[in-house]
């Protein structure tokens, strides 16, 4: 067994060497991992649990002895932080950040945040194309390993404990992807049918489009268009490893591919960055690079790329604006400036999840309809 000093070198290495301006926390953890070999699997698991927690409860935990650090990550830091601290130390939160989410959230705005300075449920989603939520289940049972029906997403399974998922033949086989039940229940609003046109313009790594793909059954066309090619490599393997054949890619310098879909898409999903602040429970380093002009900054590239996805929309087809925010500058009134602005309707419930503990991830997303004749 490895000497707690061994793994805690390794603790500090990354976390003094870790700047967060740079790329994000798990990506950084990941490459380290790969130059140092000699870590193995319990060992890396021991240092990701405490880097974690290290990043969720920073402002309590900074400035501390090394020694005594170790210990602190040992407790239950929600009860750590005394009443006499300010709400948004005791929480761990950045200031400017907590006060966003008190203007939206109110009261509501603690229990948020000691939701999202908690570990995430790990969630599958059943790719009903090849598989039953209850087939699967019982399959990786049978392997020993503990699933179960999650109901809050209709092909949604909680895992009792964390493992390497991508290495199970399951996986392999394309009979589940990780996705939390807040995602999808985001693609679940999407109400695609056999036949229809489907733009994920935002696609990222296809995670939705994924979700939204059985609804099809491989008849209709799904296109994915994102400006990062890396992002869309990605998304062409996990469609093939999913028996999706209807879907195809757009690069972001493929111009007259996207030209020939102005004006014709039924539906436009456009899933635009944002603060994450609904998932700070899965990237706690994401919190300390909050500020107000990087969220005014983004609220202008969610508008333009709000305008460059609408322009696919054909009348009487549908956009979903979605986001994993938690804010109303990015939410509630991004929705009014479209309303404004774009002949749309509000059709269907908008939907809006928070942080709860074993429950999704905070995610919202609306509906909008463009109007005939426009």
């Amino acid at each position: 067994m490895r000497s707690i000093l061994f793994r805690q070198k390794h603790f500090f290495q990354i976390l003094h060497s870790f700047d967060p301006n740079k790329g994000p926390l798990d990506l950084f953890i990941s490459r380290y991992f790969r130059s140092h070999p000699q870590l193995g699997s319990k060992d890396r698991l021991f240092i990701v649990e405490r880097l974690y927690t290290f990043f969720r409860w920073k402002s309590l935990l900074e400035g501390k002895e090394e020694e005594a650090l170790f210990e602190l990550l040992e407790k239950d830091l929600s009860t750590y932080g005394n009443t006499s601290l300010e709400e948004h130390v005791r929480v761990s939160f950045p200031k400017d950040l907590f006060e966003a989410l008190q203007r939206r959230w109110k009261e509501k705005t603690l229990s948020i945040c000691f939701a999202s300075n908690k570990e995430a449920p790990i969630t599958l989603r059943t790719n009903s194309m090849k598989i039953s939520r209850k087939e699967l289940i019982e399959r990786l049972q049978s392997s020993g390993i503990e699933a179960k029906e999650n109901p809050q997403g209709k092909d949604a399974i909680t895992l009792s404990r964390r493992l390497n998922v991508w290495i199970l033949p399951e996986f392999k086989e394309g009979f589940f992807e990780m996705q939390d039940a807040g995602s999808q229940k985001v693609a679940e609003l999407i109400e695609v049918k056999p036949g229809d046109s489907f733009l994920d313009y935002c696609a990222g790594s296809g995670g939705k489009a994924l979700a939204c793909a059985p609804k099809m059954k491989n008849r209709g066309q799904i296109f994915l268009h994102d400006i990062r090619p890396k992002a869309l490599q990605e998304a062409k393997k996990r469609l093939k490893r999913a028996g999706i054949q209807n879907a195809q890619c757009i690069l972001n310098n493929e111009k007259k591919r996207l030209k020939l879909l102005k004006g014709r898409m039924d539906f436009v999903l456009v899933d635009v960055p944002c603060s994450g602040t609904g998932t700070l429970r899965r990237n706690p380093d994401m919190k300390w690079l909050f500020s107000s002009e990087k969220l005014a900054s983004l609220i202008k590239e969610q508008r333009e790329i709000f305008d460059q996805a609408f322009s696919f929309v054909r009348a009487g087809g549908t956009i979903i604006y979605a986001t994993c925010s938690l804010l109303a500058e990015e939410n509630e009134e991004q929705i009014e400036h479209f309303l404004s602005r774009y002949p749309l309707k509000i059709v269907g419930e908008p939907f809006q999840s928070v942080p709860e503990d074993g429950k999704m991830d905070g995610f919202f997303a609306v509906c909008m309809q463009k109007r005939e004749n426009t």
